[in-house]
């Protein structure tokens, strides 16, 4: 798995390549968000686009994640899910649960609202 932050403004876009899954992947996602959530401000942006594969554990560490962020009254948001993760969000009615954007402009408009 490979991911990379950016500074956008105000917002922090994390940029995810590769599967997120048991085991050591998941491990590093949620090793990075904790440290976007201790060294940053502001809204976060994850972008999605480069995600092949989503599993239950991963799924966690994202709800999990999505908690926190909003426990310390910072915003979070989903950019260009491929359709099968889409799919697992709208089966599991997580996609009504995270703000999912496939319009950078409009992703970046909600956070920063």
């Amino acid at each position: 798995m490979n991911i990379v932050k950016t500074k956008k403004g105000v917002v922090t876009q994390v940029d995810v390549q590769g599967v997120i899954k048991l085991g050591e992947s998941a491990q590093q996602f949620s090793e990075y968000l904790d440290k976007v959530l201790s060294d940053d401000t502001g809204p976060v942006l994850v972008n999605f686009e480069g995600i092949d594969y989503l599993d239950s554990t991963g799924l966690g560490e994202l709800i999990g994640y999505l908690q926190k962020f909003e426990d310390r009254d910072r915003k979070m948001a989903l950019l260009r899910p491929k359709e099968r993760i889409l799919s697992l969000l709208k089966v599991t009615r997580l996609d009504s649960v995270f703000k999912i954007f496939y319009d950078d402009a409009a992703a970046a408009q909600y956070l920063t609202e």
